[in-house]
């Protein structure tokens, strides 16, 4: 009888179960998982103490928002080019270099001493981190056999959806309680943890720098410009009033152009440094399209709530991370049951169940008052908290499966960036939906609160009696009571607002269900294999 992962021979010394993984593979995994749970909690760490960075910067808010920007810039860029340059540098030495330096600017980040150079560091610290995402995908898919993969996706999952839900609320808690220079050097100890284990745990492996002769540089030359000026475009696009502005308009053609270019490339090309063939599958590319969906529900989520809590609602930082908490902190009890899961039920089916969790607490968000706080909202952040594993995990493993060893590198970086333009698309989208469905709401109730209607009226009068109660003249109380009324009416408008963003969030979700009925079903074990 078998040992767990021995065999028993006939011969004197046992012989190993393909699926036995050693611990110091598995060190190896858990270290490059490391990675990827900073390089996305460095996404939304920010995002709380931007206004303390700007004002030690001497920033407005506008010009402080390039230091988000320039971090999903070189993300965006670098995601692409892990599989090919992983190859070229090998694994191993790839994922080492690259955590050294990211470390190296993060704690430059924390020394900036005006905009510019925060933005410099800032960038190279994307450009850094956003290679230790899509490695980590790679390492486990190339590390572990395919019996093995779901408990290596499982641990993936936690770095895309429980980082972005504790970003907020932990540099939130380091910018109240220390300063804002900790929500950088943070990454130090972690940063140490996983060179040691990458350099311990993944195997040396022969780098080929001959692959730089053949190298498809017009291509990587043409997404590079392509997807940085996307990406500026969906980060900046609100903010400057879309094609009002002469950098948007310009930014767009040159997007337009450049990814036409790219995508001409890299379908004719023999050896392209990434295989968009592998669009063409069919699990992979309906996968993809459900990942740009799981990208608008996590980081639009993120966006929306957040804006919703600290502007109706008037909550500090530390407030917010509270309520995102709840969608947090359950997954890591909730994702460690997905592999089992998986096993039982159809993967699409979990799947479909994990989008069904997510939609349904969109919509459980679609109908706040300006008194809907962090009791109401609690529960519709524990609904999250059970949909976005069962997405997450079942997914990636419906994406990889049949896939070759040799196509994890692409694999990683399309699946991966495929997300993160997700998230972009989203939070642009809802900028812009949030700021026009609130002057469309601002004008109906504009219209409902007349001055001739006998309501309003009254109300004023009400309120006028109020303020000349507690001093003023009877000009300014019927001042403060105009200013009151237009408050509630604004408060009222931004309220409904917030619903519409949630409500198409929800339907997003709900419209990525469509893909989900054409995947063709798959065994948790059919993940990629040595087959070229």
């Amino acid at each position: 009888m078998a040992n767990a992962g021995v065999i028993q021979n006939s011969g004197p010394s046992p012989i190993r179960s393909p699926d036995f993984v050693p611990l110091r593979t598995w060190i190896g995994v858990g270290a490059s998982m490391l990675g990827a749970f900073m390089a996305v909690l460095d996404i939304q760490i920010t995002n709380s103490s931007l206004q303390d960075i700007q004002a030690a910067l001497g920033a407005t808010l506008e010009e402080g928002s390039w230091i988000s920007t320039a971090y999903l810039v070189a993300e965006i860029v670098v995601i692409p080019l892990t599989g090919w340059l992983s190859q070229v540098f090998s694994i191993r030495r790839y994922i080492l270099v690259n955590a050294a330096l990211f470390i190296f600017f993060s704690v430059c980040c924390a020394s900036a001493w005006n905009l510019p150079s925060m933005i410099f560091f800032r960038a190279f610290q994307g450009a850094t981190g956003g290679i230790l995402i899509p490695m980590a995908f790679t390492n486990l898919l190339v590390s572990l056999p395919p019996s093995k993969q779901p408990i290596g996706l499982a641990l993936f999952a936690l770095t895309a959806t429980f980082a972005p839900s504790i970003g907020p609320t932990l540099g939130g808690w380091l910018t109240n309680n220390f300063s804002w220079h900790y929500i950088f050097y943070i990454n130090v100890i972690p940063g140490l943890l996983l060179l040691a284990g990458v350099w311990y745990g993944i195997a040396k492996q022969r780098p080929k720098p001959e692959l730089l002769k053949q190298g498809d540089w017009w291509g990587i030359l043409s997404m590079a410009i392509g997807l940085a000026s996307l990406q500026v475009v969906l980060e900046e696009g609100s903010r400057k009033d879309w094609f009002n502005s002469s950098l948007i308009i310009n930014l767009s053609a040159i997007a337009l152009v450049f990814l036409a270019l790219f995508f001409w490339i890299e379908l004719t090309r023999k050896q392209p440094f990434i295989d968009l063939r592998l669009l063409h599958n069919r699990n992979f590319g309906l996968a993809s399209i459900v990942n740009v969906s799981l990208g608008i529900g996590l980081y639009g989520s993120i966006y929306v709530l957040p804006l919703y809590l600290a502007q109706i609602q008037k909550y500090n930082a530390m407030q917010i991370g509270e309520v995102l908490m709840w969608a947090g902190l359950p997954q890591l009890f909730l994702i460690p049951f997905v592999p089992k899961l998986i096993k039982i039920l159809d993967v699409r089916l979990v799947i479909a169940i994990g989008v069904s969790f997510f939609t349904t607490s969109c919509f459980m968000n679609s109908d706040l008052t300006h008194l809907t706080g962090i009791d109401q909202l609690r529960w519709s952040q524990l609904v999250r908290a059970m949909g976005q594993p069962l997405i997450m995990v079942p997914l990636s493993t419906m994406a990889t499966a049949g896939l070759s060893k040799t196509q994890a590198g692409s694999a990683s970086g399309l699946f991966n960036m495929m997300r993160n333009l997700g998230g972009s698309f989203g939070i642009a989208i809802l900028a812009t939906l949030l700021t026009q469905r609130e002057q469309f709401h601002s004008n109906q109730l504009g219209d409902a609160v007349s001055l001739y209607n006998p309501e309003t009226q009254q109300r004023i009068k009400e309120l006028t009696q109020v303020f000349t109660s507690r001093g003023s003249d009877l000009v300014t109380a019927q001042a403060q009571a105009y200013k009151s009324i237009a408050g509630l009416v604004s408060r009222e408008a931004y309220v409904m607002a917030f619903n519409d963003c949630f409500y198409f969030i929800g339907f997003a979700l709900l419209m990525s269900g469509i893909a989900i009925l054409f995947l063709k079903k798959v065994k948790p074990s059919d993940g990629p294999s040595d087959a070229h």
